[in-house]
């Protein structure tokens, strides 16, 4: 069993950025409006303010049950109380709603297109191996919590 549920260079937030940092690149070269100019910043400002809420909300629940927020530090407890109520990884829907805020307040179809090859690696990578340490480090609490709680929303 790893000691930590995200060790090396393939963690949550690299990937988010490295989406977001593709995006606006390919907002550079080819820079295809999302939403009408009149809407794009007041839509993309709520999502970002929404993002962040869910973040901090989802952070300072973690640091409440004395468990550590990055995955390169070692899980110390199963969090079911705030947003993990309904979400097994607010944090990620959270870096998400910021990514698709940040599309529309830029006006960029590439910013957003470039999302979707992070959430699948979000899905098909990251996630499952989070997944496998949990239920190792927690067995029988985490799977309950697992049934109990979708993984997105």
């Amino acid at each position: 069993m790893t000691h930590v549920a995200n060790a090396g260079p393939l963690r949550p937030p690299l990937v988010y950025l490295g989406s977001i940092g593709l995006g606006l690149l390919a907002h550079l070269v080819w820079p295809v409006e999302l939403l009408p100019a009149s809407v794009s910043a007041p839509i993309g400002v709520v999502v970002v303010l929404v993002a962040g809420a869910l973040l901090v909300s989802a952070t300072r629940t973690f640091r409440r049950a004395d468990t550590p927020v990055p995955g390169n530090r070692p899980t110390t407890a199963i969090v079911r109380t705030g947003p993990y109520r309904f979400s097994r990884n607010p944090v990620y829907i959270a870096f998400t709603l910021f990514q698709i805020g940040l599309a529309a307040w830029v006006n960029s179809l590439g910013l957003l297109l470039t999302l979707f090859p992070a959430l699948a690696l979000m899905a098909l990578v990251v996630i499952p191996r989070e997944e496998r340490y949990l239920e190792a480090r927690f067995a029988a609490e985490y799977l309950a919590y697992k049934r109990a709680v979708r993984r997105w929303l």
